[in-house]
């Protein structure tokens, strides 16, 4: 019985888990934020975006325009996904994690955002399927912004393998949705609560981004 089951569920599994996928569907939440970026107010430009979205269909790679990792001066180890410049906020480093895993403190996808963004002296923006409790009480009182979607985003042409992940009776991923459109949670935390946030965030980022980087 438990081998019939495992034979059921473990191809499912790893398809989900597959370098292919994981690739394309972590640029599908990039996508919905890109596409909500783009109705941002032109005093709050962006860096980082896809220029080819229109060329073909998501069953392969965009290709990625990354913001710059050296700005004035300085310089970060990596690249973010996207930088905005805020009039009153200065820099924000925006950061997206298109994965099942809940993200906590320890984690590294944290701490990679953490020392890009200290490096840049950009506000820290970060945008997942599910952040803890924890990690989110511990960035508000050091001006880390954090956007919880409630969803994992599937492209489009994985449609199969969605239906498969989220049945109940297979995986169970009940909050998996397909396609890269920004959905009404996405579109106002961008468009009006970020805006809104982010002279506070600089306030309290300016006064722990020093132990942060220790």
């Amino acid at each position: 019985m438990v081998a019939r089951r495992l034979a059921t569920l473990e191809p499912i599994h790893r398809a989900t888990q597959d370098q292919g996928f994981t690739q394309r569907a972590g640029q599908t939440l990039e996508i919905a934020i890109f596409r909500a970026l783009l109705s941002l107010p032109p005093s709050i430009p962006f860096f980082g975006g896809f220029p080819d979205l229109a060329d073909h269909d998501d069953d392969r790679l965009y290709t990625k325009r990354d913001p710059p990792n050296f700005v004035s001066a300085r310089s970060s180890v990596g690249k973010l996904d996207f930088l905005l410049h805020h009039p009153e906020a200065g820099l924000v480093g925006v950061e997206a994690k298109n994965i099942r895993e809940w993200l906590y403190p320890h984690r590294d996808e944290v701490a990679q955002l953490l020392l890009k963004c200290c490096q840049l002296d950009a506000v820290p923006v970060l945008i997942a399927r599910r952040i803890h409790f924890l990690t989110g009480r511990v960035f508000r009182t050091c001006g880390i912004v954090t956007h919880e979607m409630f969803t994992q985003l599937y492209p489009a042409a994985d449609i199969d393998l969605a239906n498969q992940a989220k049945h109940k009776n297979l995986l169970g991923y009940h909050d998996i949705r397909v396609g890269n459109a920004p959905d009404q949670r996405l579109l106002k935390f961008t468009l009006v609560n970020l805006p809104k946030i982010l002279p506070a965030a600089r306030r309290d980022f300016d006064h722990a981004k020093g132990p942060l980087l220790e």
